[in-house]
């Protein structure tokens, strides 16, 4: 494997994993608000992450690459309300959606043809991840200040079932 894929996966994995704390925050700060629904929903968010992180470190290791775990700053964990952090969750995931694009063009760039495969399952798991904020971000504006329909949402987050892990390739 080339250094240049090399050292962009492991970006990637670190950037993976910056979400997954990311979400691990907001998940703690939706605990301290009494939200157990909307923290239980973050905390599968965060476990989802780490799985995608885990992804690029097992193809690193699998075409003999070498891991470079990086660094994770403090996450910035700053709303006033749900819709907020869910805002700012859609933001994030736009953020890590033009960074698998970024890596799928710098991979036909530098003919890494067999990253293709778990690339292509990245795209189309982006496309879920965005639609699914999107969803509770498009609820949550429909919502407003009733605190009614706030607590069936938060119901309904609190169902949310951990997704099956999906082959890369």
């Amino acid at each position: 494997m080339n250094a240049t894929i090399q050292d962009a996966l492991n970006d990637q994995i670190q950037a993976e994993f910056a979400s997954a704390y990311l979400y691990l925050a907001m998940s703690a700060h939706f605990e301290e608000q009494g939200l157990g629904g909307f923290a239980h929903w973050m905390r599968q968010q965060w476990e989802e992450e780490t799985a995608h992180a885990m992804k690029f470190y097992d193809f690193l290791l699998q075409r003999d690459g070498t891991v470079e775990l990086q660094a994770l700053d403090k996450p910035e964990v700053r709303f006033d309300s749900p819709l907020e952090a869910f805002e700012q969750a859609l933001a994030h995931e736009q953020y890590i959606t033009r960074r698998i694009h970024e890596l799928y063009d710098l991979a036909m760039e530098e003919q890494e043809y067999t990253l293709r495969p778990l690339l292509h399952w990245f795209i189309e798991e982006q496309n879920e991840e965005e639609e699914s904020v999107r969803d509770i971000v498009d609820s949550l504006r429909l919502i407003g200040n009733d605190t009614s329909n706030l607590f069936m949402l938060d119901r309904e987050l609190a169902q949310r079932t951990p997704e099956p892990d999906e082959p890369a390739g």
